[in-house]
């Protein structure tokens, strides 16, 4: 068992009674040994979903490359990961906003672990807000994070794997509003928006260069780093599952799995994939009659003794 909730992920407190039939698997997926020799570059793997999927990669046998911002978090993230799986993690600081220092933390991994297998953009930025208040700045933020972060990382590594021909599996973190766009979070959810076309575009382009490009939606995860910006009071949780069919907010562990297939070989025909991981949220709100599902057995009756009288009208 090498997953730890830890402080960086808050449990959920709430859940429906459906919920028992969806119990998360907390255990490791893929065989031991699935990534042995391979190099992972992770990026915002210091907490919640990248500090997941970062033990599962060193788990199965990974040498991986965590980068953020924050040095001291992701050294601490790198030694107890290390501690855990046995396996090496090395910490780089980096932030996806600079070329430059994009430039430099991929010259310090190659250097240091070789070019990478595995490049996952997990990096993000995001805050809810009315779009009539969002500054030019909180704007420029989000997506010079989340877009511009994503081509910088993917295009400077990209590069260098095409120089040695080595090809590589790239994969990022999405939302399942990139698809349909949200209101309140308009930053991110046009930032998002350009990563899916980004990773499809490439997924056409560089697969000649032996990358493949996918992208996964997460649902509600509840992690410290999103839920204390996104719902800081508390009050949208409990909403937020009775619309979830499965009952349940999703677990980190769950989208560490799906990741770490992404980026294997078990997975090396896929490519230009969006795969959305939400327990059945997104199509819980398109759908245009989903709400019958608090109609009542009576009403149903009454109203199916209405339609009936109407037949032949």
């Amino acid at each position: 068992q090498f997953f730890s909730r830890g402080p960086n992920v808050l449990h959920q407190d709430n859940s429906a009674p459906q919920a028992a039939f969806f119990s998360p698997l907390q255990k490791v997926m893929l065989p031991p040994n699935t990534f042995q020799g391979k190099v992972a570059f992770i990026t915002g793997g210091g907490t919640g979903i990248g500090k997941g999927m970062t033990t599962t990669l060193s788990s199965l046998g990974a040498k991986c490359v965590i980068a953020s911002r924050k040095l001291d978090v992701l050294k601490g993230t790198a030694d107890e990961i290390s501690s855990k799986t046995g396996n090496k993690v090395h910490a780089v600081q980096c932030d996806v906003r600079d070329p430059v220092s994009v430039k430099n933390a991929v010259a310090e991994t190659i250097q240091m672990a070789g070019h990478p297998d595995v490049v996952i953009n997990n990096a993000a930025g995001n805050f809810i807000s009315p779009s009539e208040r969002l500054s030019p700045n909180a704007w420029k933020t989000i997506t010079d994070i989340v877009l511009n972060g994503t081509a910088f990382v993917t295009l400077e590594i990209g590069k260098e794997l095409i120089k040695v021909k080595k090809g590589a599996a790239f994969l990022a973190i999405t939302t399942i509003y990139a698809e349909s766009g949200s209101g309140f979070v308009l930053p991110s959810a046009s930032a998002k928006a350009g990563v899916e076309a980004m990773s499809k575009s490439l997924a056409a382009e560089w697969g000649r260069y032996g990358m493949r490009f996918n992208v996964i939606q997460p649902g509600p995860i509840k992690t410290k780093g999103a839920f204390s910006r996104l719902d800081p009071t508390g009050t949208f949780e409990k909403k937020i599952i009775e619309r979830v069919p499965c009952g349940r907010l999703g677990t980190v562990e769950e989208i560490a799995n799906l990741a770490a297939y992404f980026c294997s070989d078990y997975a090396s025909w896929v490519n230009g994939a969006v795969i959305r991981m939400d327990g059945g949220e997104y199509v819980s709100m398109a759908g245009e009659f989903n709400d019958l599902k608090r109609v009542t057995k009576e009403q149903w009756d009454m109203m199916e003794a209405m339609i009936r009288k109407t037949k032949g009208s």
